[in-house]
């Protein structure tokens, strides 16, 4: 029986990824990418020749148990999602249930996720936290935050920088326009920035500045805007 890792990769520095990362990448038979022309760019840089293959959240269900048969033949096989840790809001979960559903043994690298070091730079207590990821885009959105507004730790949350203004927005409305925030994009990149507010401040300056890329919001939870 082969192995799955589950292997992260770099948010935005290439040099961001482990020795052991490149090692398996290197050395597994087959390795499972959310887009493969973005792996393709990561594998070229380290000159890794490893046959890729599609897997992402529109065929994941079709092809997880075709995964698990090649595993259970003698491949070890690596899954990467586009960037940061597979399975943190990106695809990862199902294949994993379904590895272990088969007695197969499932090992997850350490390794780059964009949460923690959006976190950490916000200023905002981080030894307990919630992390949310995406919010709905359209139904159940504003149910989403209602029920968070009486949340006492520090939330985190992925969104687009399409509709950052408008959660921006929501939560002011929801959690209080006072309430101390951060917002994260393009970590580890050239442009890379966290600003820090309250959630009306970061709404004006984003409602000025339209922002690019991807985004980490960060937001005290309920009376830890002082702490």
């Amino acid at each position: 029986m082969g192995k799955l890792f589950l292997v992260p990769t770099p948010i935005g520095n290439l040099k961001d990824i482990t020795f052991r990362a490149i090692e398996v990448l290197k050395e597994c038979d087959l390795i499972l990418a959310e887009d493969t022309r973005e792996t393709s760019k990561l594998l070229r840089h380290y000159d890794i020749h490893t046959p890729l293959q599609s897997h992402h959240m529109f065929n994941e269900h079709r092809s997880v148990e075709n995964v698990c048969t090649k595993i259970l033949s003698g491949m070890n096989i690596a899954l990467v999602s586009d960037a940061g840790t597979p399975g943190i809001s990106d695809p990862g979960f199902l294949l994993v249930r379904t590895s272990l559903q088969h007695e197969i043994d499932v090992e997850t690298l350490p390794g780059a996720t964009a949460f923690v070091p959006a976190l950490v730079n916000s200023g905002l207590p981080c030894e307990r936290f919630c992390f949310e990821g995406f919010l709905p885009q359209k139904k159940g959105r504003q149910k989403k935050l209602e029920l968070l507004r009486d949340e006492t730790r520090t939330m985190i949350f992925y969104e687009s920088p399409f509709r950052l203004l408008k959660a921006l927005e929501e939560m002011s409305v929801i959690f209080g326009s006072d309430r101390q925030a951060s917002v994260s994009r393009e970590l580890s990149k050239i442009f890379g920035e966290t600003r820090r507010g309250t959630l009306a401040e970061l709404a004006d300056h984003f409602r000025a500045n339209i922002p690019k890329g991807e985004i980490v919001i960060v937001v005290a939870g309920k009376g830890k805007d002082k702490d």
